[in-house]
């Protein structure tokens, strides 16, 4: 089987396969269409992201989905309404490939459109690339910028602008596999859920069985987003746009994150995780 179609392209180190992009999924409109990488593996193999798991179907492996843009839905599922609650609403977009300027082996640039009722409300460039750090560990280097073509301001939002406390989720998401017991989730000084869910941290770790992921903000602005994080429900890591307000976006405006996540074998601990992740974002 070809490593490239229309529709995926295989990410590789050397000749590893490490992870496949889907441009044009077959969705659903609830679960609000997008490119998404799925599998992502460790280089031995070992799988670390979920599709459309049971508990949250609109999960789609790793890429960028947000909640609420200008009350479109670009993250799939129930729409959370202000002193409602989550409510099914038909307001979900699509992010819908539109080509790639740069395809290799080990990464690709990406352009897509925002769409929904119709129109674009975003134009996104989307780059990223894979880089091997160690023989157990590689960085998945994700950068998204998204430009507003439409004539007037618009913003992003997420359950927590819109009431529902702690649920900040939108941007950067990474649904990572779900096993018998919880990973763990640290950071340089803390560990636990409750102490990472919501903090700004330069790099966390998410320890599973055999395998660690570590998430770092890799620009200033992508540093000062609060980390979404989940383990005991589900888990997943996310960088937050919309934490404690909305952002707004003029027209014509571009916002841009940098996340890079290093894919390791094995746990790793706090000063192993530290280290590869100071090799991974270079500066």
């Amino acid at each position: 089987m070809s490593s490239m179609n229309n529709d995926s392209l295989v990410l590789r180190i050397g000749d590893r396969p490490v992870g496949r992009y889907i441009t044009r999924p077959e969705l659903s409109p609830r679960l609000s269409p997008r490119p998404y990488l799925h599998p992502v593996t460790t280089l031995a193999g070992t799988a670390v992201t979920e599709l459309s798991p049971a508990d949250h179907t609109h999960h789609l492996g790793v890429g960028v989905a947000v909640p609420d843009v200008e009350g479109h839905n670009f993250w799939g599922g129930r729409t959370y309404v202000r002193d409602q609650g989550p409510t099914e609403l038909d307001n979900h977009g699509a992010q819908r490939h539109v080509s790639f300027q740069l395809r290799d082996p080990d990464g690709f640039v990406e352009e897509l459109r925002w769409v929904a009722a119709g129109g674009e409300l975003l134009r996104e460039r989307r780059t990223v690339s894979a880089t091997e750090l160690t023989d157990t560990a590689w960085a998945l280097d994700f950068t998204f910028s998204l430009t507003n073509t439409t004539p007037d301001a618009l913003s992003l939002g997420s359950p927590a602008t819109n009431g529902r406390p702690g649920a900040a989720y939108g941007g950067f998401f990474w649904r990572a596999r779900k096993e018998a017991g919880a990973p763990l989730v640290f950071t340089a000084g803390t560990e636990g859920e409750d102490a990472v869910h919501g903090s700004r941290a330069d790099w966390i770790g998410l320890a599973g069985a055999g395998w660690t992921l570590v998430f770092a903000g890799a620009t200033e602005a992508t540093r000062r987003d609060p980390w979404f994080v989940r383990t005991t429900e589900y888990p997943g890591v996310g960088s937050s746009l919309a934490h404690d307000e909305r952002l707004p976006v003029a027209a014509g405006e571009t916002v841009v994150r940098r996340i890079v996540t290093v894919v390791a074998d094995g746990r790793l601990g706090r000063g192993e995780a530290a280290a590869l992740v100071r090799k991974a974002v270079s500066p």
